[in-house]
């Protein structure tokens, strides 16, 4: 397995990096240009991380993940935010979580509101249409913080790991005072990896989830108040996982 900085794609060949290799990084200026808003409009988001809510699921008794989550389907041009659900994956994606109906608070109206908010998820279910065809997607938006008060954060507690959805999207939205948060993606059916840390805010790993399996190393504090943002938006054709 290789290991380095990350080696950035260029935005022109998204769909072929990840029809060929699973998977694509993006730099955050283009993020923002695939978004078609200012970077400026994507930061703007950020301080809603400061008011997540504890994770009280986690089966390893830790108190390190604070969590938002909202779903949306996005039908062509059409986003629209669903009733509040619950967040399932089954025990043959998550060994951990699995099985478990899992309900955080959805994420601020105030930040789904934003037009920065909504242009990238779009933007980002359409460049999974033009990896797998033109369809809706069901789409499942989670705010995360982990935090180092305990000593350690597990941002995938569960180990490396497939969601069980089309494609996977991982922005980094900060690092405070922290070292570890290594990003690792292995091919599902190979031998090959990557390993590398995503570093800037609005950095993107686009990841089609049958084709790799993913996982971030633990984080440690290097200072006071420690911890690593994200934002993970799955798309997910046919309908949401748990749904009959």
């Amino acid at each position: 397995m290789s290991t380095s900085a990350p080696i950035f794609t260029e935005p022109s060949r998204l769909k072929e990096a990840l029809r060929d290799d699973g998977y694509a990084v993006l730099r955050p200026q283009d993020v923002a240009a695939l978004a078609g808003c200012p970077l400026a409009a994507l930061r703007a988001l950020e301080p809603s991380w400061n008011t997540l809510a504890l994770d009280n699921y986690l089966k390893d008794g830790g108190r390190y993940r604070r969590r938002r989550h909202s779903c949306f389907v996005q039908d062509g041009e059409r986003l629209t935010q669903t009733a509040h659900r619950p967040h399932w994956q089954p025990v043959e994606y998550n060994a951990l979580h699995g099985g478990m109906h899992r309900l955080f608070e959805p994420v601020e109206a105030a930040i789904v509101a934003q037009a920065a908010w909504q242009q990238l998820i779009r933007a980002l279910g359409d460049a999974c249409s033009q990896v797998k065809g033109r369809q809706p997607w069901f789409i499942e938006a989670h705010q995360f913080r982990i935090d180092t008060t305990d000593g350690i954060g597990r941002p995938t507690p569960e180990g490396a790991h497939r969601d069980g959805v089309d494609f996977v999207a991982v922005l980094l939205i900060g690092r405070e005072q922290i070292k570890g948060g290594e990003t690792r993606i292995f091919e599902a059916e190979g031998p090959n990896g990557k390993r590398f840390t995503l570093t800037e805010p609005w950095s993107l790993l686009l990841l089609d989830d049958a084709a790799v399996i993913h996982e971030s190393t633990p984080i440690q504090p290097i200072g006071e108040h420690g911890h690593r943002d994200t934002l993970v938006l799955t798309y997910r054709a046919g309908q949401f996982q748990g749904e009959n």
